[in-house]
């Protein structure tokens, strides 16, 4: 159930922020929309692929599921670098200061610490790049990594719902549906993770 409804709300919540972002009205409005694509949208799926219970590709081969898993990151990746980038020629354009907030600072943080992950999944994709490792030791840390990344991206979407102008737009009881969003999906995917690597790692000792 819990994974049922982290699919529904990685969709509700990225469509609720487009309507309310009504992008292409301004240079800004393209920028709460592709963030909440990359790391609510694209980013939930592409981990919840791996879901024994829900993921959509349940009955594909695991290769299947490497490949979408990857093309769904690199397009997280490629909206969040595009977000990035049009935030900071909005600041230019405006002659305001960049990277200034903690929704600023995390967000840069989120989205460096997204291409250095997907950099790291080429060595899921071609392991004999790495000869020392064994390939479960590269499952194991790409995975936990990733949930480091995964929760960054939640804490980055939640200080954005603190900004002026979200807060001036949803408030009241929206405004703490709309927080519980990103705690969702953050607490599903940190329970598949630890089902998946964690507990496993540890019984095995």
């Amino acid at each position: 159930a819990a994974g049922a409804a982290a699919h529904l709300v990685a969709l509700g919540f990225s469509t609720a922020v487009a309507v309310l972002a009504r992008p292409g009205s301004s240079l800004f409005s393209w920028h709460p929309l592709l963030m909440a694509l990359a790391f609510s949208f694209l980013m939930t799926e592409a981990l919840l692929i791996f879901s024994p219970e829900t993921s959509l590709l349940r009955n594909f081969s695991r290769k299947v599921k490497v490949r979408v898993h990857w093309a769904l990151q690199l397009l997280a990746l490629l909206c969040a670098l595009l977000g990035l980038g049009l935030i900071a020629y909005n600041k230019h354009l405006n002659g305001k200061a960049h990277f200034v907030t903690w929704h600023g600072l995390t967000g840069l943080l989120t989205v460096l610490y997204a291409g250095g992950q997907c950099a790291g999944g080429l060595l899921l994709l071609y392991p004999k790049l790495m000869k020392n490792w064994t390939l479960a030791k590269l499952k194991l840390y790409h995975a936990t990594s990733g949930l480091v990344g995964y929760l960054l991206g939640c804490a980055s979407l939640m200080l954005g719902m603190c900004s002026l102008w979200f807060t001036a737009s949803v408030t009241g009881v929206s405004w703490y549906l709309a927080m519980l969003c990103p705690l969702l999906t953050s607490l599903v995917i940190m329970n598949q993770v630890s089902n998946a690597y964690l507990y496993r790692k540890r019984s095995q000792h």
